[in-house]
């Protein structure tokens, strides 16, 4: 499989699916790569407040896992509530979150990574906000990063002090990523418009909240609902540590401007920019922990981006870290 068959350098497709489809309102589909040891978790977080099959599909997409027998825990932990389908071959992410909106049959579709988690209501107060606001096109709540052992980290910006819709989503997402997977859930037929992930591995899911945003209502419950995983094995920090991170960062960046009006896109343009610098340079601190050749090049690219007192202060910070020799323990 050629690199473009993995990474689609344009929405791919999403076809409405036939009418003599069985249809559910919730599709919660589940894309798993090697992140066995988190999904017991995930699967429970989902079962423990699924309605019935007749309401909500359960499934979950494997691209070709090698660290467990994938198919076995979904077995264990769903008995038989929960489908599985495995990838003829490993794909890649954004041919796995493809398979996943190809194979949704709810009316609703939640792409929930199989290393995250949702926390008890999170179900009940999506559907609050689309029967609430059926105009908007896709709905979320807050969320908290979470360590690999489950603890919570920090919260994600909070975006209103209640529910309904935010205003001037665009805006806010034009200048950086403010949600995060587990806690959004798209229309299909909003997937069937937009077309599928595409573009990059770092940030692509960014690039479709903005995609979404620009042509649809957004609702938001405040609520911190939903648990997005730091660990030293997802895409993020594979990222990180590649450099990855920068280039497709500034891919998104630039493709998102054809849909910024005018008079706003150098003004967004920069604040994205000096926005995620100031982002990664922060990120280095924490990465020399474990890696310091790695926070090296973050903090030297954040720099490169944009100047200024943020990524100085960093970039010193990280010289003088490699200078004396200093380790976190």
């Amino acid at each position: 499989m050629t690199n473009n068959e993995r990474t689609p350098q344009s929405p791919p497709e999403i076809l409405p699916l036939p009418e003599e489809v069985s249809r559910t309102v919730w599709s919660v589909m589940i894309p798993t790569f090697n992140c066995s040891s988190y999904l017991v978790k995930t699967l429970q977080s989902v079962l423990e407040q699924a309605p019935s099959a007749e309401f909500m599909q359960i499934e979950v997409v494997d691209d070709c896992s090698t660290d467990d027998d994938v198919e076995a825990i979904v077995k264990r932990v769903g008995k038989g509530r929960v489908s599985f389908y495995r990838q003829p071959f490993n794909r890649g992410s954004l041919r796995n979150f493809e398979t996943c909106i190809n194979r949704a049959v709810g009316q609703q579709v939640h792409i929930l990574h199989g290393d995250d988690f949702v926390m008890p209501g999170f179900y009940n107060e999506i559907d609050e906000l689309f029967k609430t606001y059926p105009k908007a096109g896709a709905a979320f709540t807050g969320f908290k990063y979470v360590s690999p052992e489950d603890m919570d980290l920090w919260p994600g910006k909070k975006l209103a002090l209640g529910n309904g819709i935010v205003k001037d989503i665009f805006d806010v997402l034009a200048e950086g990523q403010v949600i995060q997977p587990p806690s959004m859930v798209v229309k299909r037929s909003v997937y069937e418009d937009l077309g599928s992930f595409y573009g990059v591995h770092y940030g692509e899911d960014w690039n479709m909240w903005i995609r979404i945003a620009s042509k649809y209502q957004m609702a938001y419950s405040p609520k911190t609902l939903s648990r997005y995983r730091l660990h030293s094995n997802n895409i993020t920090t594979r990222s990180l540590i590649s450099g990855e991170n920068i280039t497709d960062t500034l891919k998104v960046i630039d493709t998102i401007q054809d849909l910024i009006p005018a008079e706003k896109k150098e003004k967004l343009k920069k604040r994205a920019i000096r926005s995620y610098a100031q982002y990664f340079a922060k990120v280095s601190d924490h990465l020399h922990n474990f890696n310091p050749d790695a926070a090296l090049l973050q903090v030297n690219e954040a720099l490169k981006m944009d100047v200024n007192l943020h990524t100085i202060y960093h970039f010193f910070k990280i010289y003088f870290k490699r200078a004396i020799g200093y380790k976190m323990r």
